[in-house]
């Protein structure tokens, strides 16, 4: 089991068992979200992700049918970003603090702002089962 919370504590969630996958999206959109150059994400089944505190300060941001980004809000803090198409809800890893980070792959590489040398796969844009092409490009 991992507890996480907001910036501000407001809002608690927890996520038990693993995650199905973790590694770095490079998108623009995900860029712009996270304010950082790369987007260290964690992908869990919902049914593993549930807010335990806080319910009411969650807002959510939908920019497109792909996601659903939640935050606080009181502090502005990111949470999850609820991914229905996918059935995947992405928690952000500095969201739950005990979990170790092991990233697997890296996705919409094609549109990083930070290359990264670190010999994982180098998607262009998401895996083939989640509608991507699956073309893996050179690091």
């Amino acid at each position: 089991m991992h507890v996480g919370s907001c910036f501000c504590g407001a809002v608690t969630l927890e996520a038990s068992g693993e995650p199905e996958a973790m590694g770095y999206c490079h998108c623009r959109s995900c860029r712009s979200w996270s304010g950082g150059p790369v987007n260290a994400f964690s992908l869990w089944k919902p049914e593993a992700v549930k807010v335990t505190a806080g319910k009411a300060n969650v807002a959510v941001f939908k920019k497109t049918p792909l996601s659903e980004r939640t935050y606080c809000s009181k502090c502005g803090g990111h949470l999850m970003t609820n991914h229905p198409p996918l059935g995947m809800v992405d928690v952000f890893t500095a969201t739950l603090p005990t979990l170790a980070f092991k990233p697997g792959v890296h996705v919409n590489y094609a549109e990083t702002v930070l290359p990264m040398k670190d010999g994982l796969p180098k998607l262009k844009d998401f895996p083939k089962e989640f509608g991507g092409s699956g073309e893996v490009v050179p690091e």
